[in-house]
């Protein structure tokens, strides 16, 4: 098979993802589970190699040789697009494709919370998605920032490692900068971004305290800045932008994180009973309740704080899964796997109570 075969089957299953393994055959994951490519047969590390650098043009190629990874985006004509790590291991040749649908779908379409949208209509402000690898982080933000740019003439700045939505012309101006191709690093990029005069800045991914530093100046500044982050919760999520910086800076971080923060989104994609897959987020928003936990450094205080707040839109992930348990749409041991804190969501299902 080529390597446009092997997309051509990938879009064709409605996988997300596609591997390709030295003597192992093409696997595809389908509503989270990996399966072999039907008919296919074990590649030879030539193989692979030959699949893998279809795709790469020269510059990747020495970046790659190099480096020994790789990321890149591609576009297969108006059908798909794929973000690509390629990679090493036991020193063959390796890859992993992410299949991203052309049309970006819409915060209904996803399934997503309501209050989503109120989120896209601030003029300022940081919203952080968090969540594991392969959990639709990147997807839900794509339908944030479009729902932007269908709704409002501005200027939407992204920078990306790499870019993975490409965004159709509407009301807003959309600058879509990728790492190596149109800048040289993240640091740079954020440095430059005020500079260009953006209404609204989405930030691909934070992996140190520069980025995180920089995501929270643009968003002090008056601008509306959306991000991701790979932890398992809020309150995770604002131990880890704070416990990134020095000691001695951590109380100021804390402060501006308190001041600009709008709402952390924390996102799981877990397997329902009809075989696909079920979106649950939990939702923190900054009410001063909050600010005042994180000024204080009481990050263990904010579960308590989403577990009675629902009243102002915030939900806890044990909350999210309960109501999915409720209405038939996930079975409780999935959910129980999931939950951050089981004993909370048996609680909420009454499960082990006696009358």
């Amino acid at each position: 098979m080529t390597i446009e075969d092997l997309l051509q089957i990938t879009i064709q299953k409605g996988a997300s993802d596609l591997h390709l393994i030295a003597y192992t055959e093409p696997n595809l994951r389908i509503h989270g589970h990996l399966s072999p490519v039907p008919g296919s047969q074990p590649l030879t590390p030539d193989e692979v190699e030959q699949l893998v650098f279809a795709l790469l043009t020269q510059e990747q190629k020495e970046l790659f040789l190099a480096n020994k990874e790789v990321d890149f985006s591609f576009a297969l004509g108006e059908v798909a697009r794929f973000r690509v790590n390629a990679y090493y291991q036991k020193g063959y040749v390796s890859a992993a494709l992410r299949m991203l649908p052309i049309r970006i779908k819409n915060l209904d379409e996803l399934q997503l919370p309501q209050i989503l949208y109120k989120f896209t209509q601030l003029m300022q402000g940081f919203v952080l998605m968090c969540g594991p690898t392969g959990h639709g982080k990147s997807t839900s933000l794509a339908a944030m920032i479009n729902e932007i740019n269908q709704n409002r003439a501005c200027h939407i700045l992204t920078i990306e490692d790499p870019i993975e939505y490409v965004y159709p012309k509407a009301k807003a101006f959309v600058s879509q900068r990728e790492l190596q191709l149109d800048t040289h690093s993240w640091d740079i990029a954020l440095r430059s971004a005020l500079r260009q005069d953006p209404d609204v800045v989405l930030i691909g991914e934070m992996r140190d305290y520069e980025t995180i530093g920089s995501a929270i100046t643009t968003a002090e500044t008056g601008h509306l800045v959306f991000s991701t982050l790979h932890t398992n919760s809020a309150p995770q999520a604002i131990d880890r932008m704070v416990d990134v910086f020095p000691e001695h800076q951590q109380e100021q971080v804390r402060l501006q994180l308190a001041e600009s923060l709008v709402a952390v989104i924390s996102q799981r994609l877990i397997p329902s009973l009809n075989g696909e897959r079920a979106v649950i987020n939990e939702i923190m928003i900054n009410t001063n309740a909050v600010k005042t936990i994180i000024r204080e450094g009481k990050t263990h205080l904010l579960d308590n704080v989403i577990q009675t707040s629902g009243d102002v839109g915030m939900e806890s992930m044990e909350s999210a899964l309960a109501r999915k348990v409720k209405a038939g749409l996930i079975s409780l041991q999935i959910a129980l796997a999931y939950a951050n804190n089981p004993k909370e969501l048996n609680r909420l299902l009454n499960v082990g109570r006696t009358s």
